[in-house]
């Protein structure tokens, strides 16, 4: 077995790992008031969103694997069924009435969109390594 192919998924770990820290810092350092209560907590989301980031790349390996052609209509299906999973997680925030709700709406969509382009960008290559 190769194990070059399998490179995307230490790859998106190492990117989720500097994102979370990256974005640890910078809320440590320009968030006003740091005990404001969130749904979902920072290391959440990224844990939730590196899962589902994680599965999907694995499955377009496997998929390259077996047909070139069907990467990109997978990575497509697999998006669409993260993005209702998102929303799923998203509902609760979005009918929350607490203060810092706008800041923790930004934080989710912040995340989604990092995984989004990490997701994006490792497919991208692997379809230009064919």
């Amino acid at each position: 077995m190769n194990w070059r192919k399998f490179l995307p998924l230490p790859e998106i770990t190492a990117s989720a790992v500097v994102a979370l820290l990256l974005h640890l810092l910078f809320f440590h350092l320009f968030k006003k008031d740091r005990d404001a209560p969130f749904l979902y907590s920072i290391p959440q989301l990224y844990a939730c969103f590196f899962c589902g980031s994680f599965v999907i790349l694995f499955i377009l390996i496997l998929v390259k694997q077996k047909n070139i052609d069907s990467v990109g209509n997978t990575f497509m299906l697999l998006t669409c069924v993260k993005m209702v999973l998102a929303y799923v997680l998203l509902y609760p925030i979005l009918k929350a009435k607490h203060p810092e709700i706008a800041l923790e709406k930004a934080n989710f969509f912040m995340v989604f969109a990092i995984f989004l382009t990490l997701e994006t960008i490792i497919t991208i290559r692997m379809l230009n390594k064919n």
